[in-house]
């Protein structure tokens, strides 16, 4: 980026942020007529990617995975429930503990959720190489701060 006048710092063009927002946004807008055949948001679709990986975690956690906090979790999971693919209990460890368990509808969702990556990857417009660098470069700047 060249300054050339004190104000350019605050051009559009010059930002960061406003492309990653923007890319953020058209990507889960791709998301959503797929989404859509499995009755989930882009949100409900990210938390179930994590509890196929982990089975069973603590809503700390979950929100900690998908950077939520609990109060924009809460509803989510309250959803996911009622669809039947998780189950929240409190921890006999500790009550205030909450956990969400994956349950068997939930796992067999995962084998129908296959194929979407592929279905979004068709709508970006990088090659693989690219992707992997951008995936590379966007976890860096999530893990600096």
């Amino acid at each position: 980026m060249e300054i050339n006048d004190k104000y350019d710092i605050l051009k559009l063009e010059n930002q960061l942020c406003f492309p990653l927002y923007a890319c953020a946004k058209e990507i889960v807008r791709q998301y959503k007529p797929i989404l859509d055949e499995f009755d989930l948001t882009y949100t409900q679709y990210i938390t179930m990617m994590v509890m196929w990986e982990r089975k069973e975690l603590n809503v700390k956690e979950l929100g900690e995975y998908i950077y939520l906090d609990s109060g924009t979790l809460t509803p989510v999971l309250k959803k996911l429930e009622t669809k039947g693919y998780i189950k929240r209990n409190r921890s006999k460890n500790d009550e205030r503990n909450l956990l969400v368990i994956l349950t068997e509808k939930g796992e067999n969702l995962r084998e129908q959720a296959l194929k979407i990556p592929a279905q979004v990857a068709q709508c970006i417009n990088l090659e693989a190489d690219e992707i992997n660098s951008l995936r590379k470069l966007l976890n860096k700047m999530l893990n600096n701060n």
